[in-house]
């Protein structure tokens, strides 16, 4: 598969980056048997149509062959790789919570190259204990570990009153990605990326669509 030309690369909808994990667990998910795949029978397996997924894509090169469609493994690479799946990423969870333990218990963030190397808490209790194989460290040790362990990514796990100091702390450390489960709206400097995960925020907006629903019935 030849990429013949690509979209800028700046400033891409926050929505076509959305996509793009949906297509590749599709295409992962597929039948080894299945050689080819159009944006037609892609677009009705996730219920989008051929031209957003065309649309998508090209931010990224011009992939597959008229009248042909797209070669799965091929594509599936592609996305891979726009995904930067072909590398590995070293992760540190600050906060062994129930959240906490669940995300370090998660088998296939490794499958999927994210590895956890290192999980701090505040909680003498818990200091010293294991968790998904490693021994889980002192809050006190973090900048320590981040200065001889430098990592890709900073999962925050901790309560809220707390979260906007640890983040602090690991910007500081020199962390460039966080990925935050805390109830709080972090502030990072420009040049750290950040990702927001509110679990509750899904289940409020599903709350809405059933409320939604019902009063539409109703009326």
């Amino acid at each position: 598969m030849t990429i013949r030309k690509q979209r800028r690369k700046e400033g891409i909808p926050r929505g076509v980056i959305s996509r793009l994990p949906k297509y590749y667990r599709y295409l992962s998910g597929l039948s080894q048997a299945q050689e080819k795949i159009s944006s037609a029978e892609l677009g009705k397996a996730l219920n989008m149509t051929a031209a957003q997924i065309r649309s998508d894509l090209s931010y990224f090169g011009s992939f597959g062959l008229h009248g042909y469609g797209y070669r799965v493994d091929e594509l599936k690479n592609h996305i891979s790789a726009i995904l930067g799946l072909d590398r590995e990423y070293s992760l540190v969870l600050i906060g062994a919570g129930n959240l906490g333990r669940a995300i370090a218990s998660y088998p296939n963030f490794r499958k999927r190259g994210f590895i956890i190397k290192a999980i701090f808490d505040a909680d003498p209790e818990v200091i010293g204990t294991e968790l998904a194989g490693l021994t889980i460290r002192s809050i006190d040790t973090l900048e320590d570990y981040l200065q001889a362990n430098p990592c890709d990514i900073a999962v925050i796990t901790t309560p809220k009153e707390a979260s906007q100091a640890v983040c602090d702390r690991i910007c500081r450390a020199g962390i460039k990605a966080i990925w935050n489960f805390s109830p709080l709206d972090l502030r990072v400097p420009n040049d750290v990326i950040l990702e927001h995960t509110h679990l509750t925020d899904s289940l409020l907006q599903l709350s809405f669509q059933i409320t939604n629903n019902e009063t539409e019935k109703s009326s």
